[in-house]
This record gives structure tokens, C-alpha cells and sequence, in this order.
């Protein structure tokens, strides 16, 4: 069994070993044969019995959370001999109560904590959750289709995660915002209608990718801070991937981006990473990027 340190002691440890012969010497020590059978099978198997006992007492009462008061119904299920059609009867019997526990214990509060951010707030309401996990698993009819259970439950943890993000990193988000507002008013800057912001460094007269091409680009990406998080200059190479493959804001600033051109591009954090957090780009980020538009990869 798992975990279980067993020891099985030595068969030259048994009360029947005739540890009386004595060594005369080495060279007729080594010359001797070693007597195997030193004891009945019986004796045998009885003390075996007994020495992988170690330690399992401990595993069933830490680790299968059996009560020492209740010990003694440990050992009626030991001690019973049970037809096949019981011994499965009796697997799946325990199997619910495992799962339920894990349920219990496990589900549901590992739920709740992803919904508060808190250990100690309880949303869920543990009996109707039970019965839709219970009349589910069993087949049963329930209120609704698995199909919508599932996206009512897709779009709710969303909103909680969003809102915890919301509670925890909002103040980026305000602070994007009124970077985007400010920096729209200078004469230097133009805005797409997605809300994209650029700044011409270079224009170039090239093509102009679509949304399915693959491009060539250098480009250095930093927060409104200033903190640079990201840079193909820095590595010394740029860097290709199609159009469609990269954030939003990406997307729609290249698709208007003529090859050869190098501009300042201002994303709103919708269009970037939204409320997931990236690397070193924390949740609700406004984002700057300096683009160079080497070429499009045929």
C-alpha cells in the first residue's frame, strides 16, 4: 500500500531461529552453507502477517481519516468475506462516499475561494449544488440541459473573476483610460475605429498586410509607466507570426500598416490582454508598442 513503510523482519530474527551454532573460523564460516529453512511455513506466514502491520494503523487513521473510536468497524470490513457481487457492491459504495467527501471538502470550497478571493466567504449553496451534481451523475431529470448548466456556469465565473480582477487591478484600468483620453488630443496621433491609437515614426510604402498574412517585425512593448516588457530589439531579431495570430490591437494597427513603416502604437486593454494578467503585463493594461514593419512573408 502507497505511503506504507512495511517491515518485514528477518528471518534470522524468528523466535525459532537456533542462533546457537558457533563460527570457528573465517575460512570455515565461508565454507558453510546457509540454512534457508529455518522454521515452519506456518511460523512463517504468522509472523510475516504481524510484521507488515507497521505502520498501517497510522496510514488508516492520518491518511483514510478513519476515527480510532471507530477502529473496531475498520475490522468488520477487514474480517468480512464478501461474494463477488458484494465485494462490487461494496466498491461502489465506498466510491460514492469518496467522492462525496472530495466534494465536501475539496469542490466546493475550492469554488468558493476562485468566486471571493477569500477562504472565508461561502457563496455556493452546498444543497443545490449537491442535488444538480447528484441528479446529473445518476441520469436523472433536472432543471435544465447540461449544455446551458455549463454555459451559465462559464459566463458567471467570468463575472467573478473579472470582478475580483476589477477589485484588485481596476485602478490600470482607470488609468489607461485616461492616457488613451489625453493622448488623443495631440496632434501627432490618429485613432482606428476599434479605439487603437498610433503615431507615425516612418511611413512606409509598401503593402499592406491582411488579417491572414505573416509578418516580419521589430518592435519593443512597454506600460504607460515607461516598463519595458517585452523587445525584439533587445534579442537582436526580430520576430514573424501571422496578423490574426497576436492580440487585437495588433491585428487592427498592422492591417493598416503600409511595409517599411514604424509607428507608436497605444492599445487599449481591451484590445490587448484585457483582465488576464501576462508575464511582467499586469490585468487591464493599456499598452505601448513601437513597430517596425520589415515585410510580408510569402
Amino acid at each position: 500500500m502507497k505511503g506504507l513503510k512495511f517491515v518485514v523482519l528477518s528471518l534470522a530474527l524468528l523466535v525459532c531461529f537456533d542462533g546457537s551454532a558457533k563460527r570457528k573460523n573465517k575460512k570455515k564460516q565461508k565454507a558453510e552453507t546457509v540454512k534457508v529453512d529455518t522454521c515452519s511455513v506456518d511460523t512463517f506466514s504468522y509472523a510475516l502477517g504481524m510484521a507488515n502491520t507497521q505502520g498501517l494503523k497510522q496510514y488508516v487513521t492520518s491518511r483514510m481519516n478513519v476515527d480510532t473510536a471507530y477502529f473496531s468497524k475498520f475490522m468488520e470490513g477487514f474480517n468480512a468475506v464478501l461474494s463477488e457481487e458484494e465485494r462490487k457492491k461494496q466498491t461502489a459504495y465506498n466510491a460514492g462516499l469518496q467522492i462525496r467527501q472530495q466534494v465536501e471538502e475539496q469542490v466546493i470550497p475550492g469554488l468558493n475561494r476562485r468566486i471571493t478571493d477569500n477562504d472565508s466567504v461561502k457563496v455556493i449553496n452546498r444543497e443545490l449544488f449537491l442535488e444538480g451534481f447528484g441528479k446529473t451523475l445518476n441520469g436523472e431529470k433536472t432543471d435544465m440541459s447540461l449544455q446551458r448548466a455549463e454555459e451559465v456556469s462559464q459566463k458567471q465565473m467570468q463575472y467573478y473573476y473579472e470582478r475580483n480582477m476589477e477589485r484588485k487591478y481596476g485602478k490600470n484600468r482607470q488609468a489607461g483610460e485616461e492616457f488613451l483620453k489625453a493622448n488623443a488630443k495631440k496632434d501627432s496621433i490618429q485613432t482606428l475605429p476599434s479605439g487603437v491609437q498610433y503615431k507615425v515614426l516612418k511611413q512606409g510604402n509598401g503593402e499592406i498586410p491582411t488579417a491572414t498574412s505573416k509578418v516580419k517585425v521589430h518592435y519593443e512593448g512597454r506600460l504607460i509607466d515607461g516598463t519595458v516588457f517585452d523587445s525584439s530589439y533587445e534579442r537582436k531579431k526580430p520576430t514573424s507570426f501571422a496578423c490574426n495570430q497576436v492580440i487585437k490591437g495588433w491585428t487592427e494597427a498592422l492591417t493598416h500598416m503600409p511595409v517599411g513603416s514604424k509607428w507608436e502604437i497605444y492599445i487599449p486593454q481591451k484590445l490587448g490582454y484585457g483582465a488576464r494578467e501576462a508575464g511582467k503585463i499586469p490585468p487591464f493594461s493599456t499598452l505601448i508598442f513601437t513597430v517596425e514593419l520589415l515585410e510580408i512573408e510569402k
